[in-house]
């Protein structure tokens, strides 16, 4: 060995000095080769946890956003089903459009209790499902062979009296695939449960979604429902077929019992277990949806993890061994640091580049074409939305339907991508439920439910919202915890000359609100909603705290004093005027301090004009169609006064025979006597007929529109009157005022 020694180190380093200098120096290296290993082994541990709870992360999202969508869109039309539960045969039409709406479910169908009705016998089932040619099938297929009275999906659903998601099953009568289903309870005007609304969707898109993506070529993932059914895994022939219990019976590592029990448990967690062959593994595990009860484990071996750790302790072993341990190790380190920095640079890049694309698309969530309405001539409309950062969580939203805005702002608490999450699901919700409901509070009140029954994260929004009726003035709102917009009141200057007094003279107060809460806090809330007049040329401005709480660099407020003095200089005429003015005014308050909140504005003026009636008659006719006579020859008197033509007049006829003859119909009980008032009003602009009685409340303008491409089988039945008057009118107009049904009915006509 001597001799070795001799050979392979120079004379000069042949001095016990030198040699202590080179065996520390080799120790060193060696400890410091192991502090280094222990250290890497520690991060990539922590790396391995991070990434796998990552991706438990985002398959619980990808998950909840498709349990989600078909939640919303069955608790949607549950109050629809309850509304044709004297009708059966209605129901498969309102079934139908839940399959028609969403792709993701395969089959729906109203479930009943025990001999509900007498005629379909024991069981009623009514079902449609969307074969794979694409057609959809409706049948009843409740029966002996089919007893879901039995079934502990059926159970579990009335027992709950809520949404429920059930266990997955395999489906021979109905779908005939493997399905998962989601049951929400229909109540009869008692408050009692007698049916239930499902919709089933198919397990093939878990399958897809659990395997997409492994952390490691060897890892895999395993998906189970709260019973311990194995819905996705690497093995196709343990799909549905057996339990997570029944596969791990013969092995002998008792950990993966407490596995098992953990996971049915719905908790989360991670583990180390040991297959039969000695080799370790690690379990990482979680609940995927609180209401469907699914967790999802991945499991990774411990060989794979480490092996490029193991390999590269060797590799610097032999380094050592030959001289060259420093060396080699600082090289390494360099090249590692260098990587390493390389991969932050780029992952900040990324996240830099999905931010921007996420400002792009929430942005593009907003109303951004102004005017937004120009052949108008009653109202006037400007928003604006500045975030503090690259996404923000205030919104405003508009949209105008039978004579009626719809207006919301809003401002989700927190900042950053989890608040433009919320904001997103806040505007659709608002422009998916006021599609079809025209109550402030009826629309914030199914906002509400829907929000906080996912509301994991306890997010809330404060959000206002209004719907103006453009042709009164009457604004209906609800305030859900949000700051009480302006009212500008003003009347507009005649001359150039008065424009400064009147501008001096505007009346400027705050809308009276009541303190509702948030949304998304409490389900079930009762919100309350408010009503006023708007004159014309009155402007409503609405904003969120953003505008208020601006601070300086001496964190000083910008405050609702300060904003009040301004607005009082400011001419409210124009909408864009008046939000760029305060725009203005906040930055230069502001100076150079950054911006703490989103800075969100919206602004709507009143503009309807008001036009001298030249002709105005009225007509009260009991709910007798024998009556109907009476009404087409008020209709043509009324016609052939102010001179239109009998094309119109015929026209005019059959939409005034269309509404009134609904109204002769439904609007009183059987038997009872009631009075239809209808008015007539005539400008030089426009004819109307006002519609009023004081029957059962009921707004026609609520029904979605016909699709008249649809033949007469696969059209939903009901809503061809009203849409034959929506295409012969130029706009209706419903509101129940003072316990009366109120419909308007206007048209263009040429100046005579």
């Amino acid at each position: 060995m001597k001799k070795i020694l001799r050979r392979l180190i120079p004379k000069t380093l042949r001095s016990k000095s030198s040699l202590a200098i080179i065996l520390t120096a080799a120790v060193l290296v060696e400890l410091t080769n192991g502090v280094q290993y222990l250290f890497a082994k520690r991060g990539i541990q922590n790396e391995v946890e991070h990434r796998a709870k990552s991706e438990l992360r985002a398959k619980s999202l990808e998950i909840e956003n498709v349990t989600t969508a078909i939640e919303v869109a069955v608790n949607n039309m549950v109050w629809a089903v309850e509304a044709e539960l004297a009708n059966p045969e209605n129901i498969p039409n309102i079934t139908r459009m839940l399959l028609e709406n969403n792709e993701q479910i395969v089959g729906a169908g109203v479930t009943f209790v025990a001999d509900y009705y007498p005629k379909y016998g024991h069981w009623c089932e009514l079902y449609v499902a969307r074969r794979s040619n694409g057609d959809i099938e409706a049948e009843q297929i409740g029966g002996p062979d089919h007893d879901y009275l039995q079934s502990s999906w059926f159970s579990g659903a009335i027992a709950a009296n809520e949404g429920y998601w059930s266990d997955p099953y395999y489906d021979e009568k109905g779908a005939r695939m493997t399905l998962c289903s989601y049951f929400a309870p229909v109540h009869d005007q008692n408050g009692q449960v007698v049916a239930l609304l499902g919709a089933d969707v198919s397990l093939d898109w878990l399958s897809e979604l659990i395997n997409a993506k492994q952390i490691y070529p060897s890892s895999f993932n395993l998906l189970l429902s709260r019973t311990g059914q194995i819905m996705a895994c690497p093995v196709e022939s343990l799909v549905m077929r057996r339990n997570i219990e029944q596969v791990t019976a013969d092995m002998s590592d008792t950990t993966i019992d407490y596995i098992n029990r953990e996971m049915m448990a719905g908790h989360s967690g991670k583990a180390t277990v040991h297959d039969d062959d000695g080799k370790k593994n690690y379990v990482f595990y979680a609940q995927m949806d609180d209401d469907t009860g699914w967790s999802m484990a991945i499991v990774c071996s411990d060989y794979e993890i480490y092996y490029t750790l193991r390999q590269v302790r060797f590799n610097l072993f032999l380094l050592m061994l030959i001289g060259m341990a420093l060396l080699g190790y600082i090289i390494w380190r360099a090249t590692k640091n260098a990587i390493r920095l390389q991969a932050v640079n780029t992952e900040k890049e990324r996240i830099g580049s999905e931010l921007h694309i996420a400002s792009e698309i929430q942005k593009s969530m907003l109303p951004k074409i102004y005017p937004p309405y120009p052949e108008r001539d009653d109202v006037e409309i400007y928003g604006s939305l500045v975030p503090a950062k690259e996404v923000g969580g205030d919104l405003f939203d508009f949209f105008i339907r039978d004579e009626k805005l719809f207006f919301c702002i809003g401002d989700v608490s927190g900042k950053g991508v989890p608040a433009s999450l919320v904001m997103a699901v806040t505007r659709s919700l608002f422009r998916t439920v006021s599609a079809h409901e025209a109550s402030p509070e009826r629309i914030v009140a199914q906002m509400n439910d829907s929000m906080a029954q996912t509301n994991d994260t306890n997010m809330f929004v404060t959000m206002f919202v209004g719907v103006l009726d453009l042709p009164t003035g009457r604004l209906r709102y609800c305030n859900a915890g949000h700051c009480s917009p302006l009212l500008i009141d003003s009347e507009q200057p005649e001359t150039a000359a008065m424009k400064e007094e009147a501008q001096d003279n505007q009346r400027l107060s705050t809308i009276n609100c009541v303190s509702n809460l948030p949304i998304g806090i409490i389900p079930n809330y009762k919100f309350e909603g408010q009503e006023l007049f708007v004159h014309t040329g009155s402007t409503v401005f609405l904003y969120t705290d953003g505008l208020t709480e601006a601070e300086d660099s001496m964190h000083v407020q910008y405050g609702e004093d300060r904003m009040m003095t301004q607005m009082k200089k400011i001419d409210a005429s124009k909408p864009q005027d008046l939000i760029e003015h305060v725009t203005a005014a906040v930055h230069a308050f502001v100076g150079d301090a950054k911006q703490s909140d989103d800075l969100t504005m919206l602004a709507v003026r009143y503009t309807k004009k008001q036009l001298d009636v030249r002709l105005k008659r009225d007509l009260t006719l009991q709910n007798d169609i024998a009556q109907v006579p009476l009404l087409a020859q008020f209709v043509e008197e009324v016609c052939e006064e102010i001179g239109l033509d009998m094309s119109t007049t015929m026209q005019m006829n059959l939409a005034l025979e269309e509404a009134v003859v609904n109204v002769m119909k439904y609007a009183y009980p059987h038997g009872i006597v009631g009075n239809i008032h209808i008015e007539a009003q005539a400008s030089d602009v426009r004819l109307k007929f006002v519609i009023s009685d004081n029957g059962t409340p009921f707004d026609p303008t609520a029904k979605a529109e016909v699709d008249t491409t649809l033949s007469a089988e696969e059209r939903p039945i009901g809503g061809l009157g009203i849409h034959l008057v929506r295409k012969i009118m130029d706009s209706i107009n419903y509101e129940r005022t003072r316990n009366k049904n109120v419909l308007t009915l206007r048209k263009k006509i040429n100046n005579q």
